[in-house]
């Protein structure tokens, strides 16, 4: 190119002989040069010199030794980690592993404590009583777990206006045990079992004689209760949990619902039922009704198959991960349903997760049937003797049970 060219676009804008790159004259200062060592030819006196010697290259940590253009951008900025980012060497100093063990130690530090402080917040909304007393005549302990289950049909706790809407009637004093059932948790791997009682069971209480076994509920609560049927089946029961109305209600409420599948609709008026045939999630009140109905042929053998049925899906729903890895369900559900049980002196909420892991799918069944008889306490059940006896003699001992003992419900039920 020309000397013309030269003097382009390039020193526009700088003063006379400020371009060395084309020999022009370098200022004095001094005598001759700028006094500078490395800035112009070697020594001085020269007034013609090349572009200065640059200092050396400083390191780039991961940018180019000369600064210029790299994977993670130049040297002196840019969006990549040069010597000068300093958001990528802030980065890098997190990551290194010293580092991280201690954000995930602390990280389990912080769970822990939070963990600990809910459990133990929700264990103390459990309502106990002493209802395993011991008495002269209790069965030795047998293998496995018993639990006793039950749900009150007690209106404790719910306004005139929850008894309308809910259609249970008003000044209804005292409490009944509308559900009984027996869960068996074998020791040696065994399926869960669980049993329905069924509350028209013809039975001996103790001290008032034969009645219907919910009667024993009414006369002398759970603990009554409790010795009755560790009688009659000849099980040691090891722990008891109790839920009412309102309970049943707030739980099923607190897990967002519990899906029912139905081969044919359901009504009952008196109840306040009316469900459609088909897969439906129940709300807390349509899933009270769905357990209080007695409209089938067979009363309340259907209905205590309907409970078990729904007591394992809604402990399933507790249980899935859906519910227990969601702090905004898992922790509402757990205080919702806590505040609404009863259990034993010695029940914690440790056990209450082995009752809902043991209720995702337990084989279930009825305390064998033998015939309705009317008595003095009106129309009552009487068991087949031989068969029940074989059937609680199994669980003492942890053994299989017989198909032939295991009823079911056409109805299903869904996590």
């Amino acid at each position: 190119m020309s000397e013309d060219w030269s003097k382009g676009w390039h020193q526009r804008d700088k003063p006379a002989g400020a371009d060395p790159e084309q020999g022009a004259t370098v200022p004095v200062a001094g005598p001759q040069g700028y006094g500078r060592p490395g800035y112009g030819p070697r020594g001085y006196g020269q007034q013609r010199a090349p572009w200065p010697d640059q200092p050396p290259p400083r390191s780039t940590r991961g940018g180019s030794p000369s600064g210029g253009s790299s994977p993670g951008g130049g040297r002196y900025g840019g969006s990549g980690g040069g010597y000068g980012t300093p958001g990528r060497r802030g980065w890098r100093r997190w990551m290194r592993p010293k580092r991280l063990l201690l954000i995930f130690t602390s990280l389990i530090v912080v769970l822990a404590i939070v963990g600990t402080f809910l459990y133990f917040n929700i264990d103390g909304k459990l309502a106990r009583a002493n209802v395993l007393a011991a008495y002269t005549g209790r069965p030795a302990p047998t293998a496995g777990t018993n639990w006793l289950i039950t749900g009150s049909d007690s209106r404790t706790g719910l306004s005139r206006g929850q008894e309308a809407q809910l259609t249970l009637g008003h000044d209804i004093a005292g409490a009944r045990s509308d559900t009984i059932m027996i869960l068996h948790i074998p020791a040696n791997g065994n399926p869960p079992v669980l049993v329905s009682i069924p509350r028209d069971s013809y039975v001996p209480i103790p001290g008032y004689g034969m009645n219907k076994v919910n009667a024993a509920f009414a006369l002398g609560g759970a603990r009554l209760l409790a010795q009755t049927l560790q009688n009659v089946t000849g099980l040691y029961v090891s722990h008891y949990l109790s839920i009412g109305l309102g309970g049943l209600v707030s739980a099923v409420n607190a897990v967002g619902g519990v899906t029912m599948c139905l081969p044919a609709p359901m009504k009952d008026p008196k109840a306040g039922l009316n469900l459609k045939k088909g897969c439906q999630n129940l709300t807390g009140a349509q899933a009270l009704a769905f357990t209080r109905t007695r409209n089938f042929p067979l009363g309340d053998l259907q209905r205590e198959q309907d409970q078990r049925l729904l007591l394992s899906g809604l402990l399933k729903k507790m249980m899935s991960p859906g519910t227990l890895f969601n702090p905004f369900a898992s922790v509402p559900a757990a205080y919702g349903v806590a505040g609404s049980l009863t259990v034993d002196s010695g029940t914690h909420l440790l056990d209450l997760y082995g009752v809902g892991q043991a209720l995702r799918g337990p084989q279930s069944t009825s305390v064998p049937f033998g015939y309705f008889q009317s008595t003095s306490a009106g129309s009552v059940i009487r068991w087949d003797h031989a068969k029940a006896t074989e059937l609680f003699a199994d669980l003492a001992a942890d053994k299989p049970i017989p198909r032939s003992l295991l009823t079911g419900t056409a109805i299903k039920g869904t996590a």
